[in-house]
């Protein structure tokens, strides 16, 4: 039997925001995941690899390679695949491109916690950054908020014009405060690590995305944003002890740990206790997210086959 290899655009064309998040939920309800990084280096290359075994899902391993001198030959610095392996014997399923599953990984674990966190009246959602995850988020929040309109604010001006006119209902703004003080939902995406977002900026009712951080010294946020909010995440598995956002004001005293509420191992946890809920969720990502989300492209590419 041949292994389908799925590429970024014929694996995308059968994809639904929706059902990935629905697939996400699910994925959450099986036993725990395990999960391994490993980190391979050469100079300045990277060879990163993740991988993640859900008993009952299967098991994936992604791996990327990042090497910072291919823009300047006109390739992309990050690359990779994913190979996805069958849970009852382990044999090789399917290759799937490595920015289908990221892409998609990402957005809908962000989607997944807007569909229970974010109020279903929010119609103005402000983009946080203008790079392919802005780009990402729009068309997640569009599926599931389809009457809403969004504003873009970007370090840079001209990239946030470029990705208005790529995309519809968009619109730059210069001012963040102002766009933050008017936002329903507030999604970021960016590589900051002094905070951007405020939160003596905020007013009830509001729900914070937050994607960007990564690193210890990350952080898109200020430490009054996280106490003013009741702040969920992925997993707090990928998050405490990973990621500034978190760590940051843990570690600073600033918050304990019972602030944060739950991950999505508890999903049921996930909602609201009144419409002026400051909610905040953190996306840690993990290859756990990644099985799953590889999962539900190889099943969706099945279906259509």
């Amino acid at each position: 039997m041949s292994i389908p290899i799925i590429p970024f655009t014929e694996g995308e064309a059968n994809l639904d925001w929706i059902g990935l998040t629905d697939a996400l939920a699910s994925g959450h309800t099986l036993p725990k995941a395990e999960i391994g990084d490993t980190f391979l280096y050469r100079g300045k290359d990277t060879l990163l690899s993740r991988a993640a075994w859900i008993d009952g899902l299967g098991i994936a391993v992604k791996s990327a390679t990042i090497f910072p001198d291919n823009p300047a030959k006109d390739m992309p610095m990050v690359n990779g695949g994913l190979n996805l392996y069958a849970d009852g014997d382990g044999t090789l399923e399917a290759i799937v491109d490595f920015h289908l599953v990221t892409k998609w990984k990402t957005a809908g674990d962000s989607l997944l916690a807007a569909r229970r966190l974010a109020r279903p009246d929010s119609r103005n959602i402000l983009i946080v950054g203008a790079g392919n995850q802005g780009r990402a988020l729009h068309a997640a929040y569009s599926a599931a908020f389809p009457d809403a309109t969004f504003t873009l604010w970007n370090r840079s001006p001209a990239n946030a014009e470029k990705m208005a006119g790529e995309l519809p209902n968009i619109t730059v703004v210069q001012d963040l405060e102002t766009a933050v003080t008017e936002a329903d939902i507030i999604t970021s995406a960016t590589m900051s690590t002094d905070p951007l977002i405020k939160g003596a900026w905020l007013r009830p009712g509001q729900h914070l995305d937050l994607i960007g951080a990564y690193r210890p010294d990350m952080r898109e946020v200020d430490d009054e944003a996280i106490q003013r909010a009741r702040v969920f995440v992925d997993s707090f598995d990928t998050t405490i002890g990973h990621i500034g956002e978190i760590n940051i004001p843990l570690e600073a005293g600033t918050i304990s740990r019972d602030h944060l509420i739950a991950d999505y191992y508890e999903l049921d946890a996930f909602k609201r206790q009144s419409a002026d809920d400051i909610t905040l969720f953190k996306n840690g990502g993990g290859a756990h997210l990644d099985l799953m989300t590889s999962r539900y492209i190889l099943d969706r590419w099945t279906a259509q086959a």
